[in-house]
C-alpha cells in the first residue's frame, strides 16, 4: 500500500473528527484574536500565547463533556 492510499484510508476513516478539530481550532484562534484586538489591546504578547495554549486543555475539556453528554 503507498503512502497516498494510507493517507486517503486514514482521511476517510477519520474525516469526521479531523473537521471538528478544524473547526474548533479556527473557532479557538479567532476568539482569542478578537479578544486582543479589542477588549485586551494593551496586554503584553505573551499573554496572547498562553490564551493560545489554553485552547488545548479546552479543546480536549470540550470534547470529554461532550462524549459524557452522548452518554446520558
Amino acid at each position: 500500500m503507498s503512502l497516498a492510499d494510507r493517507f486517503r484510508e486514514h482521511v476517510t476513516e477519520h474525516r469526521n473528527g479531523m473537521i471538528h478539530d478544524l473547526m474548533f481550532a479556527v473557532a479557538w484562534v479567532g476568539l482569542v484574536s478578537i479578544l486582543f484586538d479589542f477588549v485586551f489591546t494593551e496586554a503584553p504578547t505573551w499573554v496572547f500565547y498562553m490564551f493560545l495554549l489554553a485552547g488545548i486543555p479546552a479543546y480536549f475539556g470540550f470534547f470529554f463533556s461532550l462524549e459524557l453528554a452522548k452518554q446520558e
